[in-house]
């Protein structure tokens, strides 16, 4: 199998509402893979609005949020839409969630996380603050793939072993 070349590579995150995870993964790569890859976000039944925690978080980490917007992924299936090299799922199968499937032939992987949206209260900000952490690592991995230099078998194992990457834990 020959390994997978584009530049940018197109890297779309899918979730349920896409108004979290989603979006901060869709920021992170942005920044972490400027050049290297083009990030989108979408949902198989978007919110319609980007949560406001999502929003908050990204504003005080110097992120430009004024692009994010929560929208379905059929956008990305219309005549137009960029070609897609990878869809990553970031719903969360432990909770329940039913996790879009993308058709077609971009590489995909499930890297499933809690959804901060669920947490209220105070612990609201933690969660997100949890979860931008845990896609910031799996997305540094990620970008820092060779990606030109593996096939598409090894390629889609890194894939579906960084869904597995548990976060470094935060010392106390």
């Amino acid at each position: 199998m020959e390994p997978l070349t584009a530049n940018p590579f197109n890297v779309l995150f899918l979730c349920t509402g896409n108004s979290a995870r989603s979006i901060l993964a869709e920021a992170i790569l942005n920044r972490v893979g400027r050049g290297k890859f083009k990030a989108y976000s979408a949902g198989s039944h978007p919110k319609g609005e980007v949560h406001p925690q999502a929003l908050r978080l990204l504003g005080s980490m110097g992120y430009d949020t004024s692009s994010l917007r929560s929208k379905p992924w059929d956008e990305f299936a219309a005549p137009g839409a960029p070609q897609l090299h990878f869809v990553i799922t970031v719903c969360d199968n432990a909770a329940g969630e039913v996790c879009p499937i993308w058709p077609g032939q971009p590489m995909t992987a499930h890297w499933g996380l809690p959804d901060p949206a669920a947490v209220e209260g105070p612990a609201g900000g933690l969660a997100f603050a949890e979860t931008y952490r845990m896609l910031n690592n799996r997305i540094g991995i990620f970008a820092s793939l060779p990606i030109a230099k593996l096939d598409r078998l090894s390629l889609k194992q890194r894939l579906d072993d960084i869904g597995q990457t548990e976060p470094a834990p935060q010392p106390a």
